[in-house]
C-alpha cells in the first residue's frame, strides 16, 4: 500500500538524505511538505503541521526532520490527527517529550519511529553479531567533526536545546549502545560551552558497560580528516569501526567497506512498521546525553563564530 507522506522540516538532512530516501522508495509518495523558510517544486507546501494537516492531503505519514526544540508539539499534532510518524535523531528535546509521545501513539494506535541513522551504517549489525558472544574488555569512542563543515550557520545547534557535540556524538552512542552486550551506564562528563552559547562544543564522558569501561573523546572543531570511530577490546581481540560504521575491521582481517543505506534503510523499516502496527522508540542514546548534562563539569570556553 502506498503510504502519503508529509515532509515537517526542509533543512540539510531532509533534502541531503531523507528526500533522496522517499524518492527512491516506490512505497511513498510525498504529497506536501510543511516548512516556514522552504519549499519543494511540485509539492504542495505549507508553513506548519497545522496547515499541513488541514490541506485534504489524505496524508497517511509524516516524517519530522526539524531541531529537536520544538518538535513534541509537531509529532503530537501528526498524531493526534491519526497519523504514523517518523521522527529524525535527536527524537526530542527531553526524555521526557520522547517518553510522552510514545505513550501517546500507543494510546493512538499509530506508529512512532524513533531513528538512528548511524545504526544502520553497514557495518554496525555484523559488529553486533561478532561482539555478541565476546567479553568486553574496553571501549572508545572518538567522534570528531567540523561544525563549520557539516552544520554551516546552523545557529540553533549550539543554543540551549540544540545538543553541540551531542547532535553528532549521539550517532555514537546510538551505535555503542546498539551493539555492546550490556547496559552503557555513565559515570562522569565534562563539556565545554563557548562564551555565550547554550551547548557544549566538546565533551568527553566516561562510562561503562559491564565490568568494562567505556570512554567517549567528543569534538565540533576538528579540521581535516574527520574522526567517526570506534574501539571495542575484547578477549579475542580489537574491533573497529570507522567511517561513522561504514568500515568494519575484525581482529584479524583488513578493514571491510561496504556501501551505506542509512536512510533507505530507515524508511523501509518504517514502512514495516506501519504495515505491523507497530513502533521503534528506543531512548537509550537521549537517555545518555541527558545523563551527561546532569553530572558533566562546565568550563566556559572561548566565544565560537561560525
Amino acid at each position: 500500500m502506498m503510504i502519503r507522506l508529509g515532509l515537517v522540516g526542509i533543512g540539510k538532512i531532509a533534502r541531503d538524505q531523507h528526500l533522496p530516501a522517499i524518492r527512491a522508495d516506490d512505497r511513498y509518495e510525498l504529497v506536501a511538505t510543511a516548512s516556514r523558510h522552504a519549499q519543494l517544486d511540485g509539492v504542495p507546501g505549507h508553513v506548519d503541521i497545522a496547515a499541513m494537516i488541514a490541506g485534504d492531503h489524505r496524508l497517511g505519514a509524516v516524517s519530522i526532520c526539524t531541531p529537536p526544540v520544538g518538535r513534541h508539539a509537531i509529532a503530537a499534532a501528526a498524531i493526534d490527527a491519526g497519523l504514523h510518524v517518523m521522527l529524525e535523531k535527536p527524537p526530542a528535546a527531553t526524555t521526557t517529550e520522547i517518553s510522552a509521545l510514545a505513550d501517546y501513539a500507543r494510546a493512538r494506535g499509530v506508529t512512532l519511529f524513533a531513528t538512528w541513522h548511524s545504526r544502520e551504517a553497514a557495518g554496525v549489525g555484523p559488529a553486533r553479531d561478532w561482539l555478541s558472544d565476546k567479553r568486553i574488555r574496553a571501549a572508545h569512542i572518538r567522534w570528531k567533526e567540523d561544525i563549520r563543515r557539516w552544520h554551516p550557520g546552523q545557529e540553533w545547534i549550539l543554543d540551549a536545546g540544540g545538543f553541540g557535540v551531542f547532535d553528532p556524538g549521539i550517532n555514537a552512542l546510538s551505535i555503542m549502545a546498539a551493539i555492546l552486550p550490556a547496559p552503557l551506564l555513565l559515570d562522569a562528563a565534562q563539556i565545554d560551552i563557548p562564551e555565550g552559547r547554550g551547548s557544549p562544543i566538546a565533551a568527553t564522558m566516561a562510562m561503562r558497560s559491564g565490568d568494562a569501561e567505556v570512554t567517549a573523546d567528543l569534538d565540533f572543531l576538528q579540521t581535516g580528516p574527520q574522526s567517526w570511530d570506534i574501539e571495542v577490546e575484547t578477549d579475542a581481540g580489537t574491533l573497529r569501526l570507522s567511517m561513522g560504521g561504514s568500515v568494519l575491521e575484525l581482529p584479524g582481517g583488513e578493514p571491510v567497506t561496504r556501501e551505506d543505506r542509512e536512510y533507505p534503510r530507515l524508511y523501509t523499516r518504517f514502512a514495516e512498521l506501519i504495515a505491523a502496527g507497530k513502533s521503534d522508540v528506543d531512548i537509550r542514546p537521549l537517555q545518555l546525553v541527558a545523563d551527561a548534562f546532569l553530572v558533566a563539569e562546565r568550563r566556559t570556553v572561548a566565544p565560537f563564530q561560525f
